[in-house]
């Protein structure tokens, strides 16, 4: 007797969450200062004051730090799970398409200008995603409204993009001043150690984007068995299509303008938790999005701790991680 979905949906996501929450503890914990784990716990719970040298290092640099990468992974993990099922296309993702490259050209733009996080980098970064999203779908033949047709051309498209993109990038680097290129070199690279508490109000603004998709992902179903059956089954194509490009857009952009360039982690997890759970999206929301999340801090994880000296930006470490894991993945499909 199969397990019905609802239940199948709590449980993925009591023990997901449950993951979560403990490899952020290990995170929180992890560092030169030493603080064990079961001490970590006593500060959270607080039983430790808050006003020790502990405390503060934990709330006011590591716990932020966790936050911010949680919601990164999140996001892009269910950016790459909601343009592949529009697209219809296993290697799509904000990262590969461009978009992430036009949100770090807006962001870059805004932060030459002297602009805050918010709104000024947030606005810039979501104009420069939505600018290359609306390029690239015209460039393949498209429009908006009806970008969920797996074309070959899209992606082609999104790979060209993204080289101009970076050559845009390297253009404003070289004009900058020599104090601002290593910042932006560095947040180019996916760097999490910037964030600050009172940046933390900026992520909460991707929630509604959770809940559209989350509350989308039937929807999302029916797009894969294509536009004419989907259609036939009263989902409205191009207003779905539309505000899911537009809503994932936007949370892209708002983590980008926070993180920098992250990428693999969008094309990655989408096809682990594929295998593992079937192609139903009303699992795979939450998968990928507590998923995600782990993911990216246990790579923060190994970012700090590996080297032995600094720190390594997050970029490199799901680089280095992502590209012989979705090869396997590849190797794994054929076979």
């Amino acid at each position: 007797m199969k397990t019905p979905i609802g239940k199948k949906i709590v449980l993925i996501t009591f023990l997901l969450g449950t993951v979560l929450v403990l490899i952020s503890i290990i995170a929180v914990s992890a560092g030169s200062s030493g603080v064990h784990f079961w001490e970590t716990l006593s500060i959270l719970a607080g039983k430790s004051g808050p006003d020790s040298a502990t405390a503060t290092i934990l709330y006011q640099i590591r716990l932020p730090r966790v936050i911010l990468a949680a919601f990164v992974g999140g996001s892009l993990a269910l950016g790459g799970l909601v343009f592949q099922a529009l697209l219809r296309n296993p290697l799509a993702e904000p990262y590969i398409l461009g978009i992430s490259g036009g949100s770090a050209i807006g962001a870059i733009l805004a932060m030459l200008l002297g602009l805050s996080y918010f709104p000024g980098v947030t606005i810039f970064s979501f104009t420069g995603s939505l600018l290359v999203l609306a390029f690239v779908t015209t460039l393949a033949g498209t429009t908006l409204g009806n970008t969920m047709l797996g074309k070959d051309s899209l992606l082609l498209g999104g790979v060209m993009m993204n080289a101009f993109c970076a050559a845009v990038i390297m253009f404003l680097i070289s004009m900058t001043r020599s104090f601002q290129v290593q910042h932006i070199l560095y947040w180019l690279m996916g760097d999490l150690a910037t964030m600050q508490t009172g940046q933390l109000s900026i992520l909460f603004l991707v929630l509604p984007c959770f809940v559209v998709i989350f509350v989308l992902a039937r929807p999302m179903n029916l797009l894969l068995l294509g536009r004419e059956t989907a259609a036939a089954m009263g989902i409205n194509v191009k207003n779905i299509v539309l505000l899911l490009l537009i809503i994932t857009s936007l949370m892209v952009s708002i983590i980008v303008s926070l993180s920098g360039l992250i990428g693999f982690v969008g094309l990655v997890i989408p096809h682990i938790f594929r295998l593992l759970l079937g192609p139903d999206h009303r699992l795979l929301v939450p998968s990928c999005l507590l998923g995600g999340a782990s993911y990216l801090i246990f790579c923060d994880l190994l970012a700090r701790v590996l080297p032995s000296s600094g720190e390594l930006p997050v970029g490199i470490i799901t680089a280095l991680i992502g590209a012989p894991l979705f090869i396997v993945l590849l190797l794994r499909n054929r076979a």
